[in-house]
C-alpha cells in the first residue's frame, strides 16, 4: 500500500459513498483514462468481468468462435464460455511469449476457408509485456476481426511507445491484490469507443433502463466496483511508475547473477516494448544447466520461498479438452515448452534487496548440489 488510501476511504465513509458507486469510482475511471490516453474507462469488480463485459458488447453468442492465447490464466478464456461461445488456442512466440502471429495467420485462414471467422480474438500480454500488436492487428483487420486485449498483467508496459491495452476494440486491466497496483479486487474495461464505453457501464449495473421503477430490458451484471476499492485504485495509481522501475530493478538483479549459468535464460524483452517485468520469469534447459525446473521449484519452496511454474496452456487444461489449438509450428509448441522449463521468481515491488540475495543464493546452492559447476562465474563476484 502507498500511504494514501485511508485518506480515500475515510472520505468514502464520511460521506456515506459505500455503495459500488461514488466520487472515488467516477475519479478513478477519469484518472485511468487520462494515464492511459484512452476516451472511455469503465471500473468493474474484475478484469474477468471486464472481459465479459467486452465479450457481451461485441454479441458473442453460443456457437461463436473466440480466439484466445493459451499461455495465460484461466480467467482471460473462461468468459469465453460464460456466453456459450467456444474457445480455439492460439500458440506463443518465442520473443515476447504472447501470441504467435504465424498461429494466428494459420487458424484465421483455415477458419476463412471453413466458413467460420471468429468473432474476436483475446490477445494477453503475459508477465507485464505486450504482444507483438502490429502484426497482431494487420491480421485481424485484414478479417475485420476486433481484438479484446487482455493486458491485466501489464498495466504499465508500452509497445512502440503506446499503452499496453489501448490497442484493441477493448483492453482489459485487473486490479487483483497480485497485481503492480491493487484495490484488492477489482478490474477496468478501456475503449476508445464511447458508445461501448457508456452501454458497458449500462450493463455492469444490471442494466437497469431510464424509468421510475426498477425495470430491465435485458440482460445485466453486478459489475461495478466499490466506491471504497475505488480510493484504494486511485492512491495506488500515481505510484504505477514506480513500481515499474522497481519491478524492472529486481529483474535487472535476477539476470546479472543468475544468467550467467549457462542453461537459464530469461524472458526476452524486444527492443521496441518496454515491459514492466511484473514477474520475473526464467527457463531452465535441463541438458546445459543439470537441473529440471522441478527441482529447482522445490529447492526454493523447501527454504520457504514462493516460486511457481510458468502458467499451464489453456489447451492442456481439461476443462477445454474438446477445444481446438494452433501451434507456433508444425515442430514445436512454444507455450508446453515454457509450461515444462519455467519458473515465476518472487517479484514484488517490496521485495527486499536481503530478500533477493535470499533467493539467489537458494537458486546457486541448488545447482551445485548436482555437480553442475557455474562455469567458474561467481555470482557475487
Amino acid at each position: 500500500m502507498s500511504g494514501g488510501e485511508q485518506q480515500y476511504i475515510k472520505e468514502a465513509f464520511d460521506t456515506n459513498w459505500i455503495a459500488p458507486l461514488g466520487p472515488n469510482v467516477d475519479a478513478f475511471e477519469r484518472e485511468a483514462e487520462n494515464y492511459l490516453g484512452v476516451k472511455g474507462a469503465v471500473a468493474v469488480s474484475s478484469g474477468t468481468a471486464a472481459i465479459h463485459l467486452a465479450l457481451a458488447l461485441l454479441e458473442i453468442k453460443r456457437g461463436d468462435i473466440v480466439f484466445c492465447s493459451s499461455l495465460t490464466f484461466v480467467a482471460s478464456a473462461n468468459p469465453i464460455l460464460y456466453l456459450g461461445a467456444k474457445p480455439v488456442f492460439i500458440d506463443s512466440e518465442p520473443e515476447t511469449w504472447n501470441m504467435s502471429p504465424r498461429a494466428l495467420e494459420k487458424a484465421l485462414i483455415d477458419s476463412a476457408t471453413a466458413g467460420i471467422l471468429p468473432k474476436a480474438v483475446i490477445v494477453v500480454n503475459l508477465y507485464g509485456q505486450s504482444a507483438k500488436m502490429d502484426e497482431i492487428q494487420a491480421l485481424c483487420n485484414a478479417y475485420q476481426i476486433p481484438i479484446i486485449e487482455d493486458a491485466a498483467e501489464s498495466l504499465g508496459a508500452q509497445y512502440r511507445n503506446q499503452h499496453s491495452g489501448t490497442f484493441g476494440e477493448f483492453g482489459i486491466f485487473s486490479f487483483n491484490g497480485n497485481k503492480i497496483i491493487t484495490t484488492s479486487g477489482g478490474g477496468m474495461l478501456v475503449s476508445n469507443n464511447a458508445h461501448a464505453i457508456k452501454k458497458a457501464r449500462f450493463l455492469a449495473a444490471q442494466a437497469k433502463d431510464q424509468a421510475p421503477f426498477y425495470q430491465h430490458s435485458q440482460l445485466g451484471y453486478n459489475y461495478r466496483l466499490s466506491n471504497i476499492l475505488a480510493g484504494i485504485g486511485r492512491a495506488q495509481l500515481p505510484l504505477l511508475e514506480d513500481r515499474v522501475h522497481r519491478r524492472r530493478k529486481i529483474f535487472q538483479t535476477y539476470f546479472e547473477h543468475i544468467n550467467k549459468y549457462e542453461g537459464i535464460t530469461f524472458m526476452p524483452e524486444p527492443s521496441e516494448m518496454l515491459s514492466t517485468r511484473w514477474l520475473t520469469v526464467m527457463t531452465i534447459d535441463e541438458q546445459k544447466l543439470g537441473v529440471t525446473s522441478q527441482f529447482l521449484l522445490n529447492s526454493l519452496n523447501k527454504e520457504n520461498i514462493e516460486a511457481r511454474p510458468v502458467w499451464k496452456p489453456l489447451h492442456l487444461q481439461p476443462l477445454f479438452k474438446d477445444c481446438s489449438y494452433y501451434a507456433h509450428s508444425e515442430e514445436e509448441s512454444i507455450s508446453d515448452i515454457l509450461f515444462t522449463n519455467g519458473i515465476c521468481l518472487p517479484s514484488g515491488s517490496n521485495l527486499t534487496n536481503e530478500e533477493q540475495e535470499t533467493v539467489i543464493e537458494c537458486i546457486r546452492k541448488a545447482i551445485e548440489v548436482t555437480g553442475v559447476s557455474d562455469q567458474g562465474v561467481t555470482l557475487y563476484g
